[in-house]
């Protein structure tokens, strides 16, 4: 009897934990005194000018217009409150159905990718569902109202858009305690034990960032740079103020006569690329008889303030290129550049064509913009406002704290990136999943003043790449219409940082003969997707037309991974066959074991 009893327990869920009020009474104590000394420490560091600045973000203009436009057409503004009343009606009366046990029809439901209503209690409860889709309802009644006000400049219209997103992200009901039928139920079960441990979770973030926000992502003690990620045996066997140079060890006998030189973004650290054996491209290209050969970018200080882009072209690919000639003979290199650094590569290529300097054979461009026009949802953050305070803080310490640079990311996708941990870490109280991705993300770098400086004003806010002779770097004008080296392009389908359309306008500057190829999923995934799985596939057409959308239409779709397609690619231009290249075996000698030096130095 006593056994039927377990079983039926067992099979409604677990037992409420009764609560231990001395132990609620230790944690509270604890908790207090964290709390006390967290405010205590934030209100010291906090200077009096530093509390001026009600909007660093320069969000209230933007939304001051838009409701300027928004009133000029009252019609319109009483249409949509009309239909979303319209829409209330439906969902009572579909609500009321359910709750005297009949079946209704959805009014509105959650987009396929969104995650934050997956508890089966946000479908199967009338009152949850109910507050579901009024929070949907809603949403959708906000965006789609701001999104058709008519007479708004493209940049307002765009940064009314984002941070209208962010605030109805911010304000779904799964954020919060009582309208969260995964949290109650956590609640109940464990006594209150979750709200306590997710309190705790908090309070060590906030220490961890002395006194600012940092969420934590993922479990930053499982992993290790170079021990279980960026393990890829090889040696650094260059290094210069702004980047230590990778050779990697071969894994073949014989390997291609031209090396691979890889460019990685500055903005993060190079080890994206070589997360772990099973999905490092560094380790795939090496298996597939390159001669790789990474750089990896110093996490700059103070003393690096002044260094500008054309120091990151002269110390990083041109010196680079150098040295991998002391180290295996040859002259020429194929070389790879990822998100800013594919910008760089390009407005290397024009440097160097002007000079009459044809070492880089080919050249591949990971999600890399070169035409600014629409640069995606980063835009947001770049105005003359916001500029100037973000030159004010990046003077006073000589660069852009990579905290900083990470934030303005995560914004990009606040559900995934920020929300869901929120939930996850301080409302149930649970410890962030393992996951070498977000540890990466985690990781973040500065950027020195100078450099940031220019890249944000004369590429994101004025457009000068593009412009021949828009810009000059170490007093050669650019002019990237003069690059006439074969060029493989890949882009990714979803990505908010570099959107592909913007990235396909290279096709029609660059005057050498260019392959364009179109990944599956964004900025990340869609780049660190290795060949078998067949998780994300790819999009090949080779004809380059001026409009995108007709790319696309006569793009053929292939299920797997771009990753074969690009060596199939390069093959071309990589050479025969010569006896593997180990490090060292030139002219230069290892300084040190891969991953080096320089990506073992922390922002914080």
């Amino acid at each position: 009897m006593a056994d039927t009893s377990k079983q039926k327990q067992e099979q409604r869920g677990s037992t409420p934990k009764l609560l231990d009020p001395m132990q609620l009474a230790r944690d509270w104590a604890q908790i207090a005194e964290r709390s006390q000394r967290l405010v205590t420490e934030f209100l010291e560091r906090q200077r009096p000018e530093g509390m001026t600045i009600g909007d660093p973000l320069n969000m209230g203009q933007a939304f001051l217009e838009m409701t300027q436009r928004l009133m000029v057409d009252p019609t319109r503004l009483m249409q949509t409150q009309i239909t979303l009343w319209q829409d209330y009606l439906k969902l009572w009366q579909q609500t009321t159905e359910r709750l005297m046990g009949g079946a209704a029809e959805p009014v509105i439901e959650p987009g396929s990718a969104d995650r934050r209503f997956k508890d089966s209690a946000w479908t199967e409860n009338a009152i949850f569902d109910y507050i579901k889709q009024s929070y949907l309802l809603t949403a959708r009644w906000m965006q789609t109202t701001v999104k058709h006000v008519d007479g708004l400049d493209d940049k307002t219209a765009r940064k009314v858009d984002f941070y209208t997103r962010q605030f109805v992200d911010a304000m779904a009901p799964s954020n919060f305690v009582v309208t969260n039928p995964e949290v109650l139920r956590a609640t109940i079960e464990s006594g209150g034990e979750n709200l306590v441990k997710g309190l705790d979770n908090l309070l060590s973030d906030l220490e961890r960032g002395n006194g600012k926000l940092m969420i934590k992502m993922t479990d930053l003690d499982k992993f290790k740079v170079g021990e279980n990620i960026a393990t890829t045996p090889g040696k650094v066997v260059f290094r210069n103020d702004l980047m230590e140079l990778i050779q990697y060890a071969p894994s073949t006998e014989t390997v291609k006569r031209v090396p691979l030189l890889i460019m990685p973004p500055w903005i993060n650290k190079f080890y994206i690329l070589d997360l772990r054996p099973e999905n490092s491209f560094i380790k795939w290209a090496v298996a597939q008889g390159h001669t790789v050969f990474v750089i990896s970018w110093v996490n700059p200080d103070q003393k690096l303030a002044e260094k500008t882009f054309a120091d990151y072209m002269l110390d990083g690919p041109l010196e680079a290129l150098d040295a991998m000639e002391r180290a295996t003979g040859e002259r020429q290199a194929n070389v790879i550049g990822y998100c800013i650094g594919g910008t760089l590569l390009a407005a290397t290529l024009a440097y160097m064509t002007t000079k009459g300097d044809d070492r880089i054979k080919s050249a591949t461009y990971f999600v890399a913009l070169v035409d600014f026009k629409e640069a995606g949802e980063l835009s947001v953050f770049i105005d003359e406002e916001q500029l100037r305070l973000l030159e004010a803080r990046m003077q006073e310490r000589g660069y852009l704290e990579g905290s900083e640079m990470a934030a303005t990311f995560n914004m990009l996708r606040a559900n995934d990136l920020i929300w869901s941990f929120v939930v996850n870490n301080y409302l149930l109280g649970k410890e962030p999943f393992p996951f070498d991705l977000l540890y990466w993300n985690s990781d973040s770098t500065r950027m020195p003043a100078a450099m940031h400086s220019f890249y944000l004003h004369k590429m994101y806010q004025e457009n000068k790449l593009v412009v021949p002779g828009g810009i000059t770097l170490a007093d050669v004008p650019i002019d990237l219409r003069v690059i006439r080296t074969p060029s493989f392009l890949l882009s990714t389908r979803e990505d908010h940082i570099a959107p592909w359309k913007s990235t396909y306008a290279a096709t029609q500057i660059y005057r050498g003969p260019v392959t364009f190829t179109l990944a599956a999923s964004g900025h990340i995934a869609g780049v660190v997707n290795p060949p078998g799985k067949s998780k994300y596939g790819h999009w090949e057409n080779a004809n380059s037309p001026p409009s995108p959308d007709v790319w696309l239409a006569g793009a053929t779709h292939h299920l797997d991974s771009w990753w074969p397609a690009w060596n199939k690619w390069i093959s071309d231009y990589a050479g025969d066959s010569v006896p593997a290249r180990k490090p060292g075996g030139g002219k230069l000698k290892p300084l040190c074991d891969a991953p080096g030096t320089y990506v073992m130095v922390k922002a914080s």
